[in-house]
């Protein structure tokens, strides 16, 4: 009998263990870049870094014909938010003026048009780890 429970319960820890999760593919497009200097940068981020710190996925494109168009590959399932900015001078980061007005245009997965910076409750959407497409407008 102890045989028998303990072959099951290696056959059960094996199956959890050779489970995978489901990951997947995002693309993240922005159809209204003005002008083609520079590139677009793509954040994905998790709430708990949301902002704060480097985000758990990003990508650069190029600007073709007012377009942008970033992906990531192999992400888990979850709640993100995206960020994209137009990164017009390729320094690989927002730019501001002397009051602190952003100085390159940028957006979220959320599309609010709210003054401040993004926000992750108008940001956010849920990922089932298998294909997802965002527009973004700047």
């Amino acid at each position: 009998m102890k045989t028998i429970a303990l072959l099951l319960a290696m056959l059960l820890g094996s199956l959890m263990y050779g489970q995978t999760d489901a990951t997947g593919k995002i693309t993240a497009t922005v159809p209204n870049v003005n002008g083609s200097d520079g590139e677009v940068l793509f954040a994905l981020y998790t709430e708990d870094n949301f902002m704060k710190r480097e985000a758990n996925f990003s990508a650069m494109s190029k600007i073709v014909d007012g377009k942008a168009v970033g992906v990531f590959d192999n992400v888990p399932e979850g709640t993100y938010a995206l960020v994209a900015m137009h990164d017009k001078n390729s320094n690989k980061r927002m730019d501001f003026d002397t009051s602190g007005m952003p100085q390159e245009d940028y957006g979220t997965s959320g599309n609010s048009m709210s003054f401040g910076p993004p926000n992750w409750m108008e940001s956010k959407f849920d990922f089932d780890g298998n294909k997802k497409e965002i527009e973004i407008r700047f």
